[in-house]
């Protein structure tokens, strides 16, 4: 059950109140020292205040001294102010010091129950935009909030904590080893080394080595000794991207590392235990190439513990946008530029186009452009996309789908994919937003319309 401060001095109306709010939990409180020791023990998300409280209850000033006392220890707290005067200058004021709402006496338990409930929402999708900016900011590169790569980052703090063997498909670009390092970041080794090695740009005669090391001697222009990458990543994890790539010789030397935790040098006679997380990565279909006898099927269940799939540029929406945003900063501050932001020519073209290499081609797009431009703002042009005469109005609808399109789905996941809920987010009604969904055939949404949270 939720729970409700009630900060108000007359018990006649404490007892009116709690039978009008007798789906909630209240706590009272009945001056304003009360209030703030019921507010540090209980914490609750939405507040009542009277603002005629003593010792001068026949003034506003001891209400709203609580109010400002209220939000300086506690924010985010919503404050509904509740007054009986008909001069709605104290409201005003209170709404103006940050209160949420205010509700002007005799009390209607059908309303006050409406603004009650609707504080609650808002407290809520507060509550999770900082959760999720806060999982944003530790995950530094992972840029985007749409709803496939929301998705990925939930997946990645699950299973950072765990030491499972974790496999990353995704095309090439899409960036896997950023996912990598987020799951190193956010797991018990992250102040221990993180290694990664690309199995497909060390030719084969080199890669054992590479991973594996050598004692002196063990062949010719072998001077000393020399640890691989494995054993460099001793107590920290091991990126193997491009597994998909690994030769057919070596894969069964790696899968004895993973089923054991030990290796030999090359040249070595003895054993040597390692204790390092292994993430794999690849954009190769691996059961088709264990089909195929090109990739040996134990080393596949072995590398596959958990699969993690990134989605690919074309499919995050705008995010595109959020990360041209952020790799122009990076790059205004690498080349000493001062580019202001894109043209929206450019963002409609950033939004239309397909993105083969995904964000290496957006990176590549982004710094040559950032280099060349003779302008504050970043034309499609200079992103090198062909442009076409676009009227007016065509644009500003574009514009005006992309926008609401985004804002839906924004919306959608901050409701927990109810569409009841995204409605009261957005400020319509639900006929409206199936309306909307129709127009911009946003189908999927409806067919995981989760009913059961509302």
């Amino acid at each position: 059950m939720q729970t409700v401060l009630v900060i108000e001095d007359d018990l006649g109306i404490q007892k009116q109140l709690k039978w009008s709010l007798s789906d909630y939990e209240l706590i009272f409180a009945g001056d304003r020292q009360q209030a703030m020791t019921q507010l540090r023990r209980y914490e609750p998300a939405v507040v009542t205040l009277d603002l005629g409280l003593p010792p001068d209850p026949a003034n506003a000033s001891e209400g709203l001294a609580c109010l400002t006392e209220i939000l300086s220890a506690k924010p985010e707290t919503k404050v509904i102010v509740i007054t009986g005067s008909t001069d709605n200058s104290h409201a005003l004021q209170a709404i103006a010091l940050g209160a949420y709402d205010y509700y002007q006496k005799p009390l209607d338990a059908e309303v006050l129950n409406i603004i009650i409930q609707r504080a609650f929402k808002l407290s809520s999708l507060e509550s999770e935009n900082r959760a999720l900016r806060a999982s944003y900011q530790q995950q530094s590169e992972i840029i985007g909030n749409s709803d496939a790569i929301v998705k990925a980052c939930r997946t990645v703090e699950k299973i950072a904590p765990t030491e499972i063997t974790t496999l990353l498909y995704g095309e090439s670009g899409t960036g896997k080893e950023v996912f990598a390092r987020a799951i190193h970041r956010q797991s018990p080794r992250l102040n221990k080394p993180f290694v990664a090695i690309n199995c497909a740009s060390i030719p084969e005669n080199l890669l054992e080595s590479e991973l594996f090391g050598y004692e002196k001697g063990a062949f010719t222009g072998a001077v000393k000794t020399t640890l691989g990458k494995i054993e460099c990543a001793n107590g920290g994890t091991l990126l193997l991207d491009e597994i998909g790539d690994m030769p057919m010789s070596l894969q069964a030397k790696m899968l004895r590392f993973l089923q054991e935790r030990v290796i030999e040098r090359i040249g070595g006679r003895h054993e040597i235990e390692v204790d390092v997380r292994v993430i794999c990565a690849t954009h190769r279909d691996l059961p088709d190439m264990v089909a195929q006898q090109s990739f040996r099927e134990d080393l596949y269940y072995r590398v596959s513990e958990i699969v993690l799939q990134i989605p690919p540029l074309r499919q995050r929406g705008y995010d595109v946008i959020l990360i041209a945003k952020a790799l122009l900063h990076r790059f205004n501050q690498e080349y000493k530029t001062e580019i202001q932001g894109f043209t929206d020519c450019a963002t409609r073209a950033m939004l239309s186009h397909n993105w083969p290499g995904n964000i290496r081609e957006l990176q590549n797009k982004l710094k040559s452009a950032v280099i060349l431009a003779e302008s504050k703002f970043l034309t499609a042009g200079d992103l090198g996309f062909r442009t076409t005469e676009l009227n007016q109005q065509q644009t500003l609808r574009q514009v005006r789908e992309h926008a609401e399109s985004a804002a839906i789905r924004h919306a959608y996941i901050l409701a927990n994919n109810n569409l009841s809920k995204t409605a009261d987010v957005l400020g319509i009604t639900r006929p409206t937003l199936y309306a909307l969904i129709d127009k911009y055939r946003l189908y999927d949404l409806r067919q995981t319309d989760n009913e059961a949270n509302f």
